[in-house]
């Protein structure tokens, strides 16, 4: 297990959308366990493939750590089957450090994904945990939370954003 290197903005690949997983070997669960090292270590409570350089559809996610009660998850090939409600949050994201931005997002959703044996599940998720399940999709689709805000907040994010880009 080690740690990987996050991809910052605005590299491309983030930009990009990740395929589909079709192959669910060591190789893959070797990839998941080097994510949550990296989520951990960061420390952040959710990370996808693209931010880590593999585009590929599989995030992990533990919402709870930070609190002293970990469960760590990983999602392969995630989708949203229904989604109700609103809910808006700051968000901040790995990927754009230093950032936290309003969005609004679905308050409550039901999942289905893929476990890193391959196994379909479902699941239902609401407040933060469905909050970081959609940042984390978002991810797998080229879409970052700084897509997803107001107009009126990416003119005030500007000047930060700018100094991200100098550093590149």
């Amino acid at each position: 297990m080690s740690v990987l290197p996050i991809v910052i903005w605005p590299d491309r690949r983030l930009s990009e959308p990740a395929g589909a997983v079709s192959v669910f070997d060591a190789g893959l669960r070797h990839l998941a366990e080097d994510m949550l090292d990296t989520m951990y270590a960061a420390p952040g409570r959710g990370l996808a493939g693209p931010q880590v350089g593999a585009m590929l559809r599989i995030f992990v996610m533990d919402c709870h750590w930070k609190d002293g009660t970990p469960d760590p998850r990983v999602f392969v090939n995630p989708e949203i089957v229904t989604s109700e409600g609103e809910a808006t949050r700051d968000e901040g994201c790995l990927s754009v450090p230093g950032l936290l931005v309003p969005v609004t997002r679905s308050a409550k959703l039901r999942l289905r994904w893929q476990g890193l044996d391959g196994t379909w599940s479902t699941g239902e998720f609401e407040g933060f945990e469905a909050t970081c399940i959609q940042h984390e999709r978002d991810h797998l689709d080229g879409i970052l939370h700084i897509d997803r805000t107001t107009d009126e907040i990416r003119t005030i994010l500007a000047p930060a954003l700018a100094d991200l880009e100098a550093q590149k």
